[in-house]
């Protein structure tokens, strides 16, 4: 049987990670559940044991560097035009961590771009009952079109690791919300322009030399000579 993440406490025969509920352990990633080593007694996890892709400590403050204030005001301006909600827009880091961190107004978000994307939405301030709500979200954005690589992982936003990928992730849904008849923000997204061909055209197509292959329309070889003359 595989070594559990997280050391065994208070009872070598009932330990307390064993005692956690079935929500608790429903997160599969290991960074998601590192939330959870406070309630174990643990302070920290060292970084060599950590998985690639979770930021140490250290990381953190480079990552949240290229963190946009003004991004994240427009973002919280579009949330509260599409919500009707009445909340500070102040792009400051820590109003826009404390805004968000629960998921509750996150959920709000998408249901109000598509009513029933969020089915549950959890009012409970446990950790792990705001994480399943930030889970939820992330699930909805991704059926509205937000692309994969323009999401984020759970504990980006909960453990503020971060809050540039948040934003990231908003200013993408935003320019999808548009496509469900909601106002949108950023530039707008390219259309596809599809063109028809009928067969003759396609043809002719195919006796066309590039340019990029060259041009040899009025040239010649007169006067060329490759290396010396021979001399009899």
């Amino acid at each position: 049987m595989p070594q559990p993440l997280y050391p065994r406490v208070n009872s070598p025969r009932y330990p307390l990670h064993r005692r956690l509920s079935g929500a608790q352990r429903r997160f599969g990633h290991y960074g998601e559940e590192r939330h959870l080593l406070p309630l174990l007694g643990i302070e920290s996890q060292p970084s060599s044991l950590l998985p690639a892709g979770i930021p140490t400590a250290g990381q953190v403050p480079r990552i949240n560097s290229k963190y946009s204030e003004e991004l994240a005001q427009e973002s919280l301006e579009w949330i509260k035009a599409i919500t009707q909600e009445d909340f500070s827009v102040s792009g400051d880091m820590d109003n826009f961590y404390e805004i968000l961190k629960d998921g509750t107004l996150l959920c709000r978000l998408v249901n109000c771009i598509k009513p029933g994307s969020a089915k549950k939405i959890n009012q409970s301030t446990m950790a792990f009952k705001c994480m399943e709500n930030i889970n939820v979200f992330l699930e909805a954005a991704r059926d509205l079109g937000v692309p994969p690589q323009e999401t984020f992982q759970t504990v980006d936003l909960w453990e503020r690791q971060n809050l540039n990928s948040v934003v990231i992730c908003l200013q993408s849904l935003g320019r999808k919300a548009g496509n469900y008849g909601k106002p949108s923000i950023g530039p707008k997204e390219a259309e596809k322009n599809v063109r028809n061909f009928s067969e003759e055209q396609m043809r002719a197509g195919q006796g066309v030399i590039s340019l990029q292959y060259g041009s040899n329309k009025g040239a010649n070889q007169s006067g060329i000579n490759f290396g010396n003359t021979r001399h009899m």
